[in-house]
């Protein structure tokens, strides 16, 4: 979402680690699926890679690949965020989301539906978890929004955040604070729109995906040179 500024403050986040764009997005798809496919829950990489990438009902869409995703699953289930079960052939992957942030499963589909789609609006939120969780109507959707966004530090801090209403909207969205502070920009009549800027996280998620990038290189490069020196081409 983007809102014109110049006045900036900072909303603090939870105490838990803040999480990349990947790693939310793996717990996203895992609590999404756990509801919406669970005779194939838990997930194997392949699947959980898959819904990583999906089109729709992402924001942003990515793509990510497997060794991506085990590389963050690895991270995730250093926090017990997620849990790694051995099937009859594959490891499987489900997410222990509510039992780690001490949250109901109400929330966990709200969070969820957050760190799979972005800023949402309380009516969104209510559509969007209609398969994970249904609501009664909006009202019950802002109380537990309400709820995530008072805790208290004892047990974790606020894991949303209420963001001011954008001129010309009718609701105010919601945000969650997993990937660290939310940068809220100021209305301000006279200034043009700007973008958000990427968050720490963000940040580390990309440097993490250029080193990944690199080390493919490397070993490719080491690949290449050792066929060439086994057939005796010159380069």
């Amino acid at each position: 979402m983007v809102y014109p500024a110049r006045v900036y403050h900072r909303v603090a986040m939870t105490n838990i680690p803040p999480l990349s764009l990947l790693q939310t997005r793996v717990l996203g798809v895992l609590v999404e699926k756990e509801c919406t496919v669970p005779d194939t829950y838990p997930l194997s990489l392949n699947a959980l890679t898959a819904g990583c990438n999906q089109k729709n009902n992402r924001n942003p869409v990515i793509e990510a690949r497997d060794a991506e995703v085990l590389a963050v699953v690895d991270t995730l289930r250093a926090r017990s965020l997620v849990i790694e079960s051995s099937g009859a052939r594959v490891t499987r992957y489900s997410h222990n989301v509510g039992r780690v942030l001490r949250i109901p499963e109400q929330s966990v589909a709200l969070v969820a539906v957050l760190l799979l789609r972005g800023p949402q609006t309380a009516s969104e939120l209510r559509t969007g978890t209609e398969r994970m969780h249904k609501f009664a109507d909006v009202s019950s959707v802002e109380a537990f929004l309400d709820e995530l966004a008072g805790r208290s530090a004892d047990v974790g801090g606020p894991l949303v955040v209420r963001l001011p209403r954008a001129p010309g909207e009718r609701e105010a969205r919601w945000a969650h604070l997993l990937s660290g502070p939310v940068e809220i920009r100021s209305a301000d009549a006279g200034a043009a729109p700007a973008a958000f800027d990427l968050s720490l996280s963000e940040v580390a998620a990309l440097r993490a995906q250029q080193a990944l990038l690199a080390a493919e290189v490397a070993d490719l490069r080491a690949k290449l040179e050792r066929v060439v020196a086994e057939l005796g081409i010159r380069l």
